[in-house]
């Protein structure tokens, strides 16, 4: 991943304040993969106020109605502080200055080959990180998978070749017992005679909710990493393509409120699953029903959108979009009249021309008719991150998919909907309230 990639915000409107004895200094800030930049407006000095990004020792963020705040201490002991324009735009430019990584496991084989460019990359990433920062290498898969796959020409990074890298192993199944796993969840689902004491039994013995439970420990470890021991983060598994990508785009969904939008969250999907090269065509090929057992088959984005639910379930307020929005998302996975999730990677969905022959879901998705079944009424921006608990006993099965073919709609339900027409009423009686300088004015 190039640093580039990691900017989200190109510029915003901003104030710096250099200290006591200096102006502040007004204009549009700046970030590029090197320099924050500040250039003021036309009726100022034409000179530009540069910041190299490895001067950065320490980010503080803060937000406050329409604006926030973001300290810059630098190594060389300055202090600057950007008030800037925009809740958005401020936490965009703060997470753009910090790092998290997501890559496939290193080449190093049998012979334990080196490469010069990887180590770079990683030393560069602690060289612009505070002094003493830490990093840390999650790798998905089990120290013995990890072994094994040196054989076949992948690996581990070596200690001695990446200073100040710790590698964490945190396991998690992928491909053939994933999708097992799905299958068992799915038959004990539609399994209406058995006995509550079975229905339990086989719902544990699936072990759907345990691995839910093992990728949102994982994510909330790179998140805790990251934000409160300020450590760079890398993630990579086998490919860099399944895995890999459930634990940096839920990490981004803790920490970053742009991400639980509406907006951001189809951003997140666009980037970290569809750009990134999660093979769509091939872990999709199949649910839950089909007799085939090809070994390339894995629901991973239907584990994701379950450890979303949970996120949504745990802090209802904090995500704009809501259930129908997760539904949506899995069944247009598997099957689709857009060409949103078509192919494996992008180069096929360039060979294929399906930006321009096919219509893309995420212009259907935005169509008012559908805003109802998408939108969470009870949305209320939250700047902070949210910290989901992982303990069974905070884990729930998600009956809006798993049970939805097989039960009458739930209480939760019939209040979901009874609450977007109090929603709905309220708009309509604003709406049709007369304005100021209408109730003022005479017959």
């Amino acid at each position: 991943m190039e640093f580039a990639e990691l900017i989200r915000t190109g510029q915003a409107q901003a104030e710096l304040l250099r200290g006591p004895e200096e102006p502040p200094l007004r204009g549009t800030l700046c970030i590029t993969g090197h320099h924050l930049l500040l250039s003021p407006g036309p009726q100022a000095t034409p000179d530009l106020w540069l910041l190299l990004l490895r001067n950065v020792d320490s980010i503080e963020k803060r937000v406050a109605g329409d604006s926030g705040t973001i300290t810059l201490r630098c190594k060389d002991l300055r202090v600057l502080q950007l008030d800037i324009e925009g809740v958005e735009a401020t936490l965009d430019i703060a997470r753009s200055i910090e790092v998290l990584l997501r890559a496939g496991q290193p080449l190093t084989g049998p012979q334990k080959r080196r490469c010069s460019e990887d180590e770079d990359l990683l030393r560069a990433v602690l060289a612009g990180a505070q002094p003493g920062a830490r990093g840390f290498i999650v790798d998905t898969r089990s120290p013995q998978a990890a072994k094994q796959a040196r054989m076949t020409g992948g690996g581990t990074e070596a200690k001695a070749a990446y200073p100040g890298w710790k590698r964490l192993h945190r396991p998690l199944e992928t491909g053939r017992p994933l999708q097992e796993s799905f299958v068992r969840l799915v038959e004990a689902c539609g399994d209406l005679e058995q006995s509550m004491d079975r229905w339990l039994n086989r719902l544990e013995s699936c072990r759907w909710l345990s691995h839910v439970k093992e990728t949102l420990s994982t994510a909330c470890l790179a998140a805790q990493s990251m934000e409160q021991e300020g450590a760079c983060v890398l993630v990579h598994g086998a490919e860099g393509t399944d895995s890999t990508l459930l634990i940096t785009s839920l990490a981004q969904l803790i920490l970053d409120p742009l991400s639980r939008t509406m907006a951001g969250f189809q951003e997140l999907i666009e980037r970290e699953w569809i750009q990134a090269g999660h093979p769509f065509q091939l872990r999709c090929a199949h649910s839950a029903f089909s007799h085939a057992r090809p070994k390339h088959e894995a629901p991973t984005f239907l584990l994701f959108l379950d450890c979303v639910w949970q996120l949504g379930r745990q802090f209802p307020l904090s995500l704009e979009f809501g259930e129908g929005m997760l539904l949506a998302l899995f069944d247009h996975a598997y099957a689709s009249p857009f060409g949103t999730f078509l192919c494996n990677n992008e180069k096929e969905r360039c060979l294929c021309e399906v930006r321009t022959r096919t219509h893309s879901l995420w212009s259907g998705l935005s169509q008012p008719k559908e805003q109802r079944k998408l939108r969470n009424p009870l949305y209320v921006p939250n700047p902070l991150a949210i910290w989901p608990s992982a303990e069974p006993q905070s884990l729930r099965l998600w009956q809006g998919l798993f049970l939805r073919g097989t039960r009458p709609p739930e209480p939760s339900e019939v209040a979901w909907e009874k609450v977007w027409q109090i929603v709905t009423d309220q708009e309509k009686t604003e709406g049709s309230q007369p304005t100021d300088s209408a109730s003022e004015a005479g017959p």
